[in-house]
């Protein structure tokens, strides 16, 4: 649970310590606004992404590829607490059920709302899928741009992060995992 309270002080002594003042016209409720936002952008700490993924349809035998990509999603670098956005693309294997793809997007959110790593976000939302679906194997590939890495420091706006995560079939077998990247579009989009 996020203590608002002591976001809210927290936000007028940074707000103080930058040197501006925490009573002028503008500034006067941004200490409750960022503890407002930052119960929204953490809320996915109390949640666990495996219940999400709890609603499967047992009498469906489906065991062939399920993809769901372009799944965006924003985050907060947990270095600089600046964000990260982007698009997670999630392909799975069934074994004895299927699981409504809404979940699998409400899995990443859940996911994502919390001070994070992408290369965490990334392996976190494969092993939730894993377990709970007991799928036969799971691809995950994320794409973001990090603002810590944009706005500030070296500054090279555009500059993309990906990341993956295979497990089961998809790192036992390189056809399935060829497969999954060449769906979710992988192939032919490097640029020289």
């Amino acid at each position: 649970m996020v203590d608002r309270e002591g976001i809210e002080r927290a936000a007028g002594a940074i707000i103080q310590a930058i040197g501006e003042d925490p009573a002028r016209e503008g500034l006067i409720e941004t200490p409750r606004r960022i503890a407002e936002m930052y119960s929204e952008l953490f809320e996915g700490l109390d949640q666990d992404p495996r219940e999400a993924l709890q609603v499967a349809f047992t009498d469906e035998r489906h065991e062939e590829m399920v993809i769901l990509k372009d799944i965006p999603f924003y985050s907060l670098c947990e270095h600089h607490f600046l964000p990260f956005h982007g698009v997670a693309h999630i392909g799975y294997i069934p074994d004895r059920a299927v699981v409504g793809v809404s979940k699998l997007a409400r899995a990443v959110e859940i996911l994502a709302r919390r001070p994070q790593l992408q290369e965490r976000l990334t392996t976190q939302i494969a092993d939730a899928i894993m377990e709970a679906v007991k799928a036969q194997g799971v691809g995950v590939v994320v794409e973001a741009e990090h603002l810590c890495m944009t706005m500030r420091g070296i500054k090279k706006p555009g500059s993309l992060v990906i990341t993956s995560a295979n497990r089961g079939l998809f790192r036992r077998n390189m056809a399935t995992r060829q497969e999954f990247l060449t769906l979710i579009g992988y192939q032919g989009r490097v640029t020289s």
